[in-house]
């Protein structure tokens, strides 16, 4: 299951956008920090059961809004902490009415103007990452799962932001480099000393991000300024495809800030057919999904669930997209969404035959029912660079866009 990636905090590209709770790779566990009264404390939810539930893990004393928490796959939980001029870290697990907690040990807090935060779940569920940043350097490092506490792992030149898993071992991991005033993707092979390689380079000039990634199609959720100067805009390529990436008008949306946080898994040769969650936001902080397939021209709106933990969810493999949300009545909830008209597709089973309403707007809010953005994919081609990674020669490689099954529905 493809799960949310954090894109850049505060000092990095994207201030606020930290996701409500952070999910395991595989689904299973969920975790968070949760307020009671003025008080924050974690919570770990269970996902893969009958019903989700909360275990509160509680410490000895409330926690700094500025803790983060991580769900590994045996259940227990990974917390940061800032703790005497340190970045402590250990683990909770519930002891009956308790909490148990095993310190993992410390890492220096870095030199001013450097930030160090977790990477999103690793694949295996096993370990955890955190990346330590600064203006000229930035450093990896494996805070749990490794053999005796925190490990420095890898050292990439330039700032960094951003990170995303790029396979299932949790060996490629894509990180966003600053460098002569321009942020391209890079890819760090921690299995092979950190070494560092191109990964993502449409022009010389424009700043290339890698938002999303899934491991099964190779698709990739970018956000680039190459098609509009000036203008970040929201595209997609395929990890090892020769054609360009596409910047799809009905992803650009005026006023609207458009990140993708899940991507259904298991289309192997099918990457066009993914289906894909946005969250939505206007100025103000309303927000709202976006549900949508590179395949198709048009993106269906639909509201989020009252309470949800913006900016996390997961696609089932079989197109289901899971919601956590908490809210009085239900304070560990899941809500699940469909892609809009899966149950109406055409007999042949193809998702892109129904035509796009040309000229439709799009509205201030959405409506309880799905409401469509349409527009024309571009015409005329973007070039990049998605740089081939040997090391993931046993990965199976996909289709080429224009071989795939549904390749006569994406115009170049």
């Amino acid at each position: 299951m493809t799960v949310c990636a954090i894109e850049p905090a505060a000092a990095h590209e994207n201030g606020a956008g930290r996701a409500g709770c952070t999910i395991t790779a595989d689904g299973c566990y969920a975790a968070r920090l949760a307020l009671a009264g003025d008080s924050l404390f974690p919570e770990r939810w269970t996902l893969d059961g009958p019903e989700p539930y909360a275990v509160p893990l509680p410490g000895n004393q409330p926690e700094e809004p500025g803790t983060e928490v991580q769900p590994l796959a045996d259940g227990r939980v990974l917390i940061h902490r800032q703790v005497d001029g340190r970045h402590a870290f250990s683990l909770l697990y519930p002891t009956g009415p308790g909490t148990g907690e095993l310190p993992l040990g410390t890492v220096d807090r870095p030199e001013e103007g450097t930030w160090l935060r977790l990477l999103p779940p690793a694949p295996d569920g096993r370990r955890a990452y955190a990346l330590a940043a600064g203006r000229h350097s930035a450093a990896v490092w494996l805070v749990a799962g490794g053999g005796s506490g925190p490990e420095r792992v890898a050292e990439v030149p330039g700032g960094c932001s951003g990170g995303v898993w790029l396979d299932r071992e949790g060996r490629m991991l894509a990180l966003d480099r600053e460098s002569g005033g321009r942020t391209k993707s890079v890819v760090v092979d921690l299995g092979h000393g950190g070494e560092v390689s191109p990964l993502l380079q449409i022009a010389p000039g424009s700043d290339d991000r890698v938002l999303l990634a899934d491991p099964d199609s190779g698709l990739l959720l970018i956000r680039s300024d190459a098609p509009s100067p000036g203008e970040a805009r929201l595209g997609w390529g395929v990890l090892g495809s020769t054609l360009p990436v596409r910047f799809p008008e009905c992803l650009r949306l005026p006023d609207r800030r458009v990140t993708p946080f899940a991507v259904q898994p298991g289309q192997m040769l099918t990457p066009e057919g993914c289906a894909v969650a946005l969250h939505v936001e206007r100025v103000d902080g309303a927000g709202w999904i976006g549900l949508w397939r590179p395949a198709e021209r048009r993106v269906h709106h639909v509201p989020a669930p009252a309470g949800w933990l913006g900016g996390t969810g997961l696609w089932t493999a079989d197109g289901v997209l899971r919601l956590p949300y908490s809210v009085g009545a239900v304070p560990c909830g899941v809500a699940t969404l469909t892609m809009p008209g899966e149950e109406r597709r055409p007999e042949d089973g193809s998702p892109g035959d129904t035509t796009a309403e040309e000229g439709a707007e799009g509205t201030e809010s959405p409506s309880p029912r799905a409401e469509r953005y349409s527009g024309q994919l571009p015409t005329g081609k973007t070039e990049m660079t998605v740089h081939h990674l040997n090391s993931l020669a046993d990965v199976p490689r996909p289709v080429p866009l224009q071989q795939a099954p549904l390749g006569r529905l994406v115009t170049n």
